[in-house]
């Protein structure tokens, strides 16, 4: 089997994860169509990128206003302390919150950047807070609502 790692994807690697990418329920046939290979070949290197953590997952990109969170906000998080347990316990209690989307530790003023999705000003209200502020060892929250979305993306460009 073919040993799969970022520095090594091949133009036929490159081009199974754009196909993927763009439908991710695509058959293992029309994936080996695409790419012009056997479907035996095909699937052996599909089965290699998930192996070697290249795809990660497979999942529904679901249209957030759809499903009533319409707003979506962007947070910074300042801690009392950057030791190492004042951020796992952060990482522990931020990670139970459903409407925290994405979370990152940061460079910069503040330790933490949030994308949250709410379903109102209300909802935004609560979280900041029921949620964030509650989180021992927070000693700033500071939001920005997004108006528009203008650059999403679903894909990387490999």
């Amino acid at each position: 089997m073919k040993t799969v790692s970022a520095t090594t994807l091949d133009d036929t690697d490159r081009k199974m994860l754009r196909a993927l990418q763009k439908d991710g329920r695509m058959t293992n046939a029309d994936l080996a169509r695409v790419v012009n290979l056997s479907e035996s070949a095909c699937l052996r290197r599909l089965r290699a990128l998930e192996t070697e953590g290249v795809i990660s997952r497979y999942a529904a990109l679901i249209n957030e206003r759809a499903v009533g969170f319409p707003i979506a906000v962007f947070v910074t998080v300042t801690l009392s302390s950057q030791a190492e347990s004042a951020l796992t316990a952060f990482e522990t209690a931020i990670a139970t919150v459903p409407e925290v989307v994405e979370c990152y530790l940061m460079t910069g003023a503040s330790d933490y950047l949030l994308r949250l999705v709410c379903r109102d000003v209300d909802d935004l209200e609560r979280i900041h807070s029921k949620e964030l502020t509650r989180i021992p060892g927070v000693t700033r929250v500071s939001s920005s609502v997004a108006m528009r979305t203008v650059v999403k993306r679903g894909a990387l460009p490999v």
